[in-house]
């Protein structure tokens, strides 16, 4: 028996299956559909809405005060502190914060405390 020669031409798919064909039609050349909008875009938009003053946007900072309470925050890590040593009245967020506290100098915690503008007079 003879082999028999078969001339096949090389048959590839149009489009690989793990491609994503419909966003080459759908969106050409790289383009996303999702337009952001510049700040200043925005800033013009709401000039020209007719927006009572006491409602805040982008355009006026001030705002109604907050309803929640203010957040006690560390004097000296930062972070959030749900202790506060009474002899110094700085606020710390852990026990080893609080040794630190118990070491500083009074001078120390004088200006912790008018960075807070809490400064009273230690005795």
């Amino acid at each position: 028996m003879e082999a028999e020669v078969i001339k096949a031409e090389l048959v590839l798919p149009t489009h690989m299956s793990f491609k994503r064909i419909q966003m080459y039609g759908k969106y050409p050349k790289g383009q996303s559909k999702v337009r952001w909008k510049q700040l200043k875009q925005i800033l013009q938009a709401e000039i020209c809405q007719n927006y009572s003053p006491d409602e805040p946007n982008y355009v006026n900072i001030e705002s109604p005060p907050s309803m929640q309470p203010c957040k006690r925050i560390c004097d000296i890590t930062g972070f959030e502190a749900p202790y506060h040593d009474p002899r110094t009245n700085l606020r710390y967020a852990n026990a080893d914060v609080f040794k630190l506290v118990r070491s500083l100098p009074n001078e120390y915690v004088q200006r912790y405390l008018a960075l807070r503008k809490a400064a009273v007079v230690l005795r």
